[in-house]
């Protein structure tokens, strides 16, 4: 097999980034699914896709593709990847992975029996700046890394009713936007020992902002800002005994990063050079993985996007936030 053949599973925004992106990269795309057979063929049209379906069962069910890309709201990413799973597609979930971590886990559970690659679309880890970022790390340039610090702050849509708004649709900055700094965090620090979280919750209980405190093997700590309200500089720096990196606006995105030396010396500058947004890196990541027969991300592994959505849990249970889902289901 060359490279997979996608399909897409919803067609909103992320959808339409993720679609332009392949084309950008010459990757396969031929298969859109939708709630509406009219939406389904709108979608095709635009990113020229073959075969346009009225369902998401239409789509999975589809012989033609290989692997499903799933861009509904964080509630239904369970459902939907269960359900691309069962039907024998490898699976790469929008982030967050799920609404929860026992949902999380319970689609770790099923690809594992059916042999899939289920993957978190936490796009961010594969672009080219991260991947040398990594790089610099492991290479000791930075000495031991004792401080982690990253933002994610838009002024994002107030509508109680809007998906970022709600809480039945998962609504609130850290699945959407708190999601960014604590994987980024994880990736270089690791798995957290300690989680100390503050929040501003809203009129509908979700939360406009989210502040962490972690702590981490070695006595290192990080912070993390979120906020759906108010913009920040969205900038985040790793700080290490023997030098730094600052990562600059926009860091999540395709960007620049400078390692700075204690005196203030600049060691190395680093411009992204990405086409289109770079959410192609993670599609070519996840056709690299299952053509090497790989079924565990190395990127992101399924089980750490499991442990991300445990820590996720434990910050929620901190500042008061509760789906729900999990009042139908906890009582």
């Amino acid at each position: 097999m060359t490279g997979l053949r996608w399909g897409i599973l919803a067609t909103g925004g992320i959808a339409g980034a993720f679609a332009s992106d392949l084309r950008t990269a010459g990757l396969d795309l031929v298969a859109v699914g939708s709630r509406s057979q009219e939406s389904a063929d709108a979608f095709a049209g635009r990113f020229d896709i073959a075969h346009a379906h009225p369902s998401y069962e239409a789509l999975v069910a589809d012989p033609d593709i290989d692997i499903v890309y799933v861009s509904t709201p964080h509630p239904m990413h369970h459902e939907n990847a269960k359900l691309a799973l069962e039907a024998g597609k490898h699976v790469l979930v929008e982030k967050a992975f799920t609404l929860d971590r026992q949902e999380a886990e319970d689609l770790q559970r099923i690809a594992a029996q059916r042999g899939l690659l289920v993957m978190e679309a936490m796009w961010t880890r594969y672009l080219p700046h991260m991947v040398r970022i990594r790089e610099i790390i492991a290479a000791g340039t930075l000495g031991e890394v004792r401080v982690v610090t990253a933002d994610h702050t838009q002024k994002l849509p107030t509508d109680p009713a809007h998906r970022l708004n709600a809480l039945e649709l998962g609504g609130g900055a850290l699945l959407d936007l708190g999601i960014y700094p604590i994987s980024f965090i994880w990736d270089v620090l690791g798995a957290p020992t300690t989680i100390t979280a503050a929040g501003r919750l809203i009129e509908t209980g979700a939360d406009a902002e989210v502040a962490t405190i972690m702590t981490h093997e070695g006595g290192a700590i990080s912070t993390s800002v979120s906020s759906s309200r108010a913009a920040g500089p969205n900038t985040a720096s790793i700080v290490g005994t023997e030098a730094r990196i600052d990562i600059d606006h926009v860091w999540y995105t395709p960007t620049t990063f400078r390692v700075v030396l204690p005196d203030g010396t600049v060691a190395e500058e680093y411009a992204s050079d990405v086409a289109g947004r770079g959410m192609q890196y993670q599609a070519l990541a996840a056709e690299r993985l299952v053509r090497d027969g790989i079924l565990e991300g190395d990127i992101l592994p399924v089980a750490e996007s499991v442990a991300i959505m445990g820590a996720l849990d434990e910050i929620r249970a901190q500042i008061g936030v509760r789906y729900p889902k999990e009042a139908t289901s906890n009582g």
